[in-house]
């Protein structure tokens, strides 16, 4: 096997470790909450994904709070948890009762509509502030779509510029 196959297998297995990690947190959060949910380990674009899921996910969607506050919240705190047993800093991604998913397709959605205003115009478009996992897709759909974007400003008003590719 050749070294990088090395490297990717050991990778993929540190990221489950820090799935893993993450989600013996999460289900003791849930039990002492007294919380229903099932927990999901992943792993997508070279980072642990884990997923808080319910049969009724209307039970757990306070988890999520207003835009996501609270997801955030939870997301960093088992970044923490894992940064704690592991020692090293986590990417991990939580999402909980599909929340990130359908904010995903909506931003999508957001990024594909300035795109063609972009397009037709020839102007750049700043769009409203939004958090970093929100830019980060936006940023993706941008050049996937052979644009150029570009963040500025600080937390919480940070925002996207979508410009005409140079």
């Amino acid at each position: 096997m050749g070294s990088a196959q090395q490297l990717d297998r050991k990778r993929v297995a540190q990221l489950e470790e820090e799935g893993d990690v993450a989600a013996d947190y999460l289900e003791e959060l849930l039990d002492i909450a007294d919380l229903d949910g099932d927990i999901e380990i992943d792993v997508e674009h070279d980072r642990a994904s884990v997923a808080i899921i319910a049969d009724d996910s209307a039970s757990i969607r306070h988890l999520v709070g207003r835009e996501g506050e609270v997801l955030e919240a939870l997301q960093e705190l088992a970044r923490l948890a894992v940064q704690a047993k592991t020692g090293e800093r986590s990417r991990l991604m939580l999402d909980v009762a599909g929340y990130r998913a359908g904010r995903r397709e909506e931003l999508t959605a957001l990024a594909n509509d300035a795109i063609a205003k972009v397009q037709s115009t020839g102007r750049a478009i700043a769009l409203e502030p939004l958090n970093a996992f929100e830019r980060k897709v936006v940023h993706d759909v941008v050049t996937d779509a052979g644009l150029t974007s570009e963040s500025h400003g600080v937390d919480p008003d940070r925002y996207i510029e979508i410009s005409p590719a140079q």
